[in-house]
C-alpha cells in the first residue's frame, strides 16, 4: 500500500486530571472514571504479575518452530513445549530496548482483554530471562492482514465486511473496558485463514485508558486523527478518547476497500488528498469526489464520512459499522453514474 508507514509516528504521554474543551475532544466526569478505573485495575495486574515472573531461559522450555512475525520492539515465535508439544505463540522483547513495567503492561493489558473472540488470546505466562522479556499467547498461523491487501485493489468484498464486523467489535470490547487501542493498521490484526472469517487485533503495547495525555512529537500518518495534529488543548497533551480509534478504523476499512491510503497525514495545508476530502465534506457535491474515493457507493461513503469526521465529538462511534454491513461497499461495474447521481441527491 502507499502512504507513510505507521512507525513514524511518536507520542509522548501522562495521565489526565482535568478535563479539556469539548470540541477538542475532553472528557466528562464519566469518561473520566472510566479511564481511571481501568488504569487502576491495570495497576493491580502489573503489581501481581510482577510476582509471579518466571525467572528462566526460553529455550529451557519452548522448542523454536519458526518465526511468526518480527517489529521494531520484538519479535513473536511459533513454539512448542518441550514436554507436552503444545504449539503456543510466544512474543519476546529485548531488555535493551524494554522496561520491566512496558512490558508487563503490554502483557496484562492484552491478558485483559484476549476473552473476545476478535482478539488474539493471552496465557498467563510471563517469562523473564538474561536478555529479554517473553509471554504466550494462542498462535495464529496465517500471518497479517497486510500480507492479504492487494495494492490498488484492497480485499474482495465479503473479506472486507467480515474483517470491518470483528475488529469493530474488538474495539468496541475495549472500549468498554475504559480503555483506546491507539494502534490500529494492518499489521496489527492477524487472520486465521485466507479468507478472513476470523480474524483477531494483537499487540497492545500502545493501549492506554481513556483521557491519558497525548502529544504528537513525531510527523502525522494516515491513521493519526487531526487532533493529534493540531496544537495540543492542554500544555499536557489530548485527553485521548475511542474518537482516536474510530478514526484509525476509518483509514483502515478505506485501504481494505480500495488498497492504498485515502491521504498521507491528515493535514490539510501539508497533503492535498486530504484537502480535496475536506473540500467534498463540505459541499457534498459529485463533481468533488476525490479520485481515490471513486468506485466506493454512497453507503461506503456515509459509513467513512461517520469515522473520519474532522472533529473527534460528531466522529461516529466503531460500532455504527453495524448498521452498514450486508450492504454494497463497491461499486459494480457500470454503476458510476448511478451512484453520482444519488451521491448529489443526498447532498441536497
Amino acid at each position: 500500500m502507499q502512504g507513510k508507514q505507521p512507525e513514524g509516528q511518536q507520542v509522548e504521554e501522562g495521565a489526565a486530571e482535568n478535563g479539556a474543551e469539548e470540541d477538542l475532544g475532553g472528557l466528562t466526569a464519566e469518561e473520566l472514571r472510566q479511564g481511571q478505573e481501568a488504569a487502576l485495575a491495570l495497576e493491580d495486574m502489573l503489581a501481581l504479575s510482577a510476582q509471579t515472573l518466571v525467572q528462566a531461559e526460553v529455550d529451557e522450555l519452548y522448542q523454536q518452530v519458526r518465526p511468526l512475525g518480527q517489529g521494531r520492539f520484538g519479535r513473536v515465535l511459533l513454539v512448542t513445549h518441550r514436554q507436552k508439544g503444545t504449539p503456543l505463540a510466544l512474543k519476546q522483547l529485548p531488555k535493551a530496548s524494554t522496561s520491566l513495567r512496558g512490558f508487563l503492561y503490554e502483557f496484562c493489558v492484552g491478558l485483559s482483554l484476549g476473552t473476545h473472540p476478535a482478539v488474539v488470546a493471552a496465557y498467563g505466562i510471563a517469562i523473564e530471562s538474561t536478555d529479554s522479556y517473553s509471554f504466550l499467547t494462542e498462535p495464529v498461523l496465517h500471518g497479517d492482514l497486510i500480507t492479504l491487501i492487494q495494492p490498488k485493489v484492497g480485499l474482495p468484498h465479503p473479506a472486507a465486511q467480515r474483517c470491518a464486523a470483528q475488529l469493530a467489535s474488538a474495539l468496541e470490547y475495549i472500549h468498554s473496558h475504559g480503555l483506546v487501542y491507539r494502534d490500529i493498521k494492518p499489521e496489527n490484526v492477524l487472520v486465521c485463514d485466507p479468507d478472513c472469517r476470523r480474524v483477531k487485533l494483537s499487540d497492545f503495547g500502545h493501549t492506554r485508558p481513556r483521557g491519558t495525555l497525548l502529544r504528537l512529537t513525531g510527523p502525522p500518518i494516515p491513521y493519526t486523527a487531526p487532533e493529534l495534529c493540531a496544537p495540543p488543548p492542554l500544555p499536557e497533551g489530548l485527553p485521548i478518547q475511542p474518537a482516536l480509534d474510530a478514526w484509525a478504523l476509518g483509514v483502515l476499512l478505506f485501504c481494505l476497500l480500495t488498497g492504498y491510503f485515502p491521504w498521507d497525514q491528515p493535514v490539510a495545508e501539508a497533503d492535498p488528498f486530504y484537502e480535496d476530502f475536506l473540500i467534498w465534506q463540505a459541499s457534498c457535491r459529485p463533481e468533488d469526489r476525490p479520485q481515490p474515493w471513486v468506485g466506493l457507493t454512497p453507503v461506503a461513503d456515509a459509513l467513512l464520512w461517520g469515522l473520519l469526521d474532522p472533529h473527534p465529538r460528531k466522529r461516529s462511534p466503531v460500532s455504527s459499522i453495524e448498521g452498514y454491513l450486508g450492504r454494497p461497499w463497491r461499486q459494480r461495474e457500470g454503476e458510476a453514474e448511478e451512484v453520482e447521481d444519488q451521491v448529489g441527491k443526498d447532498g441536497e
